[in-house]
């Protein structure tokens, strides 16, 4: 598609009341992601000019996006001088011959189905729905093809209230339309706001081509409750996790596993039930077991849980990391960390080995510190490593050592247990006394 052809326009400036929250509508994350970083995403892919319309915490909607976007124009509008979705035109400058109008809180719109509204001559494009029960909605009257009017629900007459056509809420302008008709609005009406559906009346009045689009009702889903977020998540998690399986990932109970947007996969890799994986993750070749918790991370050539925690920053690569291991912000390459530890600020080489409840001490309370664990390492069970340290190439350390910081040369052995003092009949001395 050539992306000169059209341009779009996204309304992100309302409030959201419905969705009980301080926080912007569109800024409610899906899959890891705001809102609007869904529908801006998607718009990209059939357009090189692309408009965030914005006004209701307009610094933090359009701080977000630019980190993630650096093509977007934003245009703060007066929300109070020009309330409603015609207000929110006010000022657009497109720069292409047809100009698209999406909604900021519509996570789910593909590209694909946005291609409907370009690929057609009409004045206008109008998105519909063909519900069972319209009960709610305005009707979209249509004679011949063509939009004639759209009737609010407490307008219509008794045949109007049979209509099962109504409006998803998107369209799609030609320039002169825009250009005419949006200076012309008017807000005299009950809630005196600025109806983009205005246009429609003032176009047929003009006798221009007004056509319908019969769109796909999930795909336009709009979001404006907390629960219509949670149903917007499960059916973007569903995509999501068809997608990956579709290009090979064994998903074991997938209903239960949640994949955010940004993750990757890569070779053979399997998820089983109840697992979380979030951020710019990256799979490759691996196996994550049941319960498990990746956030954004590298996990390469290893099997990782159970109901083990990978939190940010780590690259793990050749390891097997088992149950009740946390890793946070580290590198493995080739080790072994079977059960029950923390290992933390530290890089670990090839053919060490992890002992149950192993903890690098990484926070002195200010600052935090790195442990450097070097190759064929073996570390004993419960030993505290407290950093800042280093610890060469083939050393043990014998279970229960508490190792300060510093440096442990080459093939050395370190142990500081306590010497095992033993009294002889005590338990019965203490009991008997007591």
């Amino acid at each position: 598609m050539n992306k000169e052809k059209i341009s779009i326009v996204v309304l992100a400036a309302g409030k959201g009341s419905r969705m009980k929250s301080s926080k912007a509508k569109v800024l409610h994350a899906i899959s890891g992601k705001a809102m609007l970083y869904h529908i801006i995403k998607t718009a990209q892919e059939i357009s090189n000019d692309i408009t965030v319309v914005i006004g209701h915490q307009k610094e933090e909607v359009k701080e977000v996006m630019e980190s993630y976007f650096d093509s977007i124009n934003f245009l703060i509008q007066d929300t109070k001088k020009y309330p409603g979705t015609g207000g929110a035109m006010k000022n657009i400058v497109p720069k292409n011959e047809k100009v698209l109008v999406l909604n900021g809180d519509m996570p789910l719109i593909t590209a694909d189905a946005l291609r409907g509204f370009v690929d057609t001559d009409a004045d206008i494009v109008m998105s519909i729905f063909d519900l069972k029960d319209s009960n709610g909605y305005g009707r979209v009257i249509i004679e011949d093809g063509e939009v004639q009017r759209i009737v609010e629900q407490k307008d219509a007459s008794e045949l109007e209230l049979k209509v099962t056509t109504v409006n998803a809420g998107i369209y799609a302008f030609s320039l002169s339309v825009i250009k005419k008709y949006i200076p012309h609005l008017s807000n005299a009406n009950a809630q005196k706001e600025y109806y983009l559906t205005d246009v429609i009346a003032l176009a047929k009045e003009d006798s221009l081509v007004i056509s319908p689009l019969l769109v796909n009702e999930e795909s336009f889903k709009g979001v404006n409750s907390k629960r219509d977020l949670a149903d917007c998540e499960v059916i973007m998690q569903n995509k999501i996790k068809n997608r990956w399986m579709d290009k090979g990932v064994v998903m074991q109970l997938p209903s239960s596993i949640y994949i955010e947007e940004s993750v990757i996969f890569e070779g053979e890799c399997t998820v089983e039930n109840s697992c979380k994986i979030t951020g710019n993750t990256l799979i490759k070749n691996s196996h994550i077991k049941s319960n498990s918790v990746i956030e954004n991370s590298i996990i390469k050539n290893s099997d990782i849980g159970p109901l083990a925690h990978i939190r940010p920053f780590s690259d793990i690569q050749d390891s097997h990391i088992g149950n009740f291991v946390e890793v946070k912000k580290s590198s493995l390459s080739g080790v072994k960390a079977g059960h029950l530890s923390y290992i933390g600020d530290a890089e670990i080489d090839k053919g060490t080995n992890i002992g149950a409840g192993v903890i690098t001490c990484n926070y002195d309370g200010i600052y935090k510190h790195k442990t450097s664990i070097g190759k064929n390492v073996f570390i004993g069970s419960d030993s505290q490593l407290i950093a800042p340290l280093k610890i060469e190439d083939d050393v043990m350390i014998a279970a229960g050592t508490t190792l300060t910081s510093g440096k442990v040369p080459k093939g050395s052995l370190i142990k500081n247990q306590i010497e095992v003092r033993t009294i002889k009949n005590f338990y019965y001395k203490y009991f008997t006394h007591n």
